[in-house]
């Protein structure tokens, strides 16, 4: 928008300049013209009075800045000497003076009727004086025009700056609100209507924000009702005779309350909030936990996990959730045996790439998509883990591993260092 703006006044100045530029140079040179002109018809009315007299007209033709010829009536040339022309003719025949074009300039002619004869006063002016100064003026107005074409561009760039700065503004408070960072707000600048526009946004951004909010209220309240039926479980777990069996139940419904206080967590999370957490550390305990289970079911676990802390731009109970919905995949939809593997590597730039794969059938077509499943689940896992994916910057991508099975990997954006705590 701002060269375009910047053009279309070049454009206009260029139009302006050249409506009157070009009428003023032609003038000019007509200016030019007429001066010299007169110059020599100043000349000639100098010579005329002297015609009949007694002055030694010769000697006052020579004396003329212009050279001056005068044919008497008796064929006599006075002055320069040069041939009658059919100009002087003419003018001898009708005692009317003008100027005529020719080869050398511009002939001027002026006849003197005397008691002699009818004498006729010639002089040619020549090309060079008729155009005196006119290459000078027109380079003066070619410069003028451009020094203003120059001063126009300039005050069309100030002013589509200040109208293009305050749209560049609200473009990236935009794609700020569209990455759910919902604290972004514009700054009212510019001229009324880009105000009023940014004052809209601003305030589309607070309702989102406001309906967020009290959507995650509601998740969040919800997921605390489940609270009570957990711990009337509990109870019940508690009360059973075998040991054994009360702990196991317990523990579940331990592990239940917990996730539910996860929900409810992160529910209440701050919209736009960017948190950041070490993908070694969750990666390792994550796949501790699914290394019993995958014993219980004879499933050999590979694992590829870096020593070093890899800091990743997403939560640690997100890429918990993450990492255990693919794994639940796992063995949810392959059968007892099959071996999977998980590996952690750092990614180019920044950031970690976490791998998920195993020698099972492979994922049916559509499985990415939200809901789909061909085995009677929910199909949200591989939702859940885009969604944490993306909600990093990242991605999430399916592919056939080289066993022919599954293998899923999530790309998570770095950051520069770790929080506190």
């Amino acid at each position: 928008m701002r060269r375009r703006l910047t053009l279309l006044v070049a454009a206009t100045t260029c139009l302006v300049l050249i409506a009157f530029l070009v009428p003023l140079a032609l003038l000019v040179r007509q200016v030019a013209e007429d001066r010299a002109i007169s110059r020599a018809n100043g000349v000639l009315q100098t010579i005329v009075p002297l015609i009949g007299t007694d002055t030694d007209l010769a000697l006052a033709v020579d004396g003329q800045p212009l050279p001056v010829s005068v044919f008497a009536p008796d064929g006599a040339v006075i002055g320069q000497d040069a041939a009658p022309t059919p100009a002087v003719a003419l003018s001898a025949a009708q005692l009317e003076s003008f100027a005529v074009d020719t080869a050398a300039g511009r002939e001027v002619v002026v006849p003197v009727a005397s008691t002699r004869g009818t004498y006729v006063v010639r002089t040619v002016v020549p090309e060079a004086e008729l155009s005196r100064g006119v290459t000078r003026s027109w380079l003066a107005l070619a410069g003028l025009g451009l020094a203003l074409v120059v001063l126009g561009l300039v005050v069309a760039d100030r002013l589509a700056r200040t109208l293009v700065a305050p749209i560049a503004d609200l473009s990236a408070v935009s794609h700020r609100l569209a990455r759910a960072e919902l604290s972004a707000r514009a700054t009212p600048a510019g001229p009324p209507e880009v105000r009023e526009v940014a004052l809209a946004l601003n305030h589309l951004a607070g309702r989102i924000q406001d309906l967020l909010r009290d959507e995650r209220e509601q998740v969040a309240d919800l997921s605390h009702r489940l609270r009570t039926p957990l711990t009337a479980l509990r109870l019940e777990a508690e009360s059973l005779r075998d040991p054994a069996e009360a702990e196991r139940v317990a523990a579940a419904a331990d592990g239940i309350a917990r996730a539910v206080t996860t929900v409810i967590q992160q529910a209440r999370r701050r919209g736009g909030e960017r948190q950041a957490c070490d993908a070694t550390a969750v990666v390792t305990d994550r796949v501790a936990f699914w290394t019993v289970l995958a014993e219980d079911t004879d499933r050999r676990v590979r694992r590829e996990v870096p020593h070093g802390p890899l800091p990743v731009a997403i939560p640690a109970d997100e890429l918990a959730a993450a990492l255990d919905a693919l794994l639940g995949n796992v063995f949810a939809h392959t059968p007892d045996g099959t071996a999977f593997g998980v590996s952690l590597a750092p990614r180019p730039g920044g950031g970690a790439v976490l791998t998920v794969d195993d020698d099972g059938p492979g994922f049916p077509p559509g499985a990415q998509r939200r809901g789909a499943s061909g085995s009677g689940s929910t199909g949200l896992g591989l939702d859940i883990a885009r969604r944490a994916a993306e909600a990093s910057g990242g991605s999430l991508r399916v592919k056939t591993a080289p066993g022919g099975g599954g293998r899923v990997c999530l790309e998570l954006t770095g950051v520069p260092a770790l929080p506190p705590g």
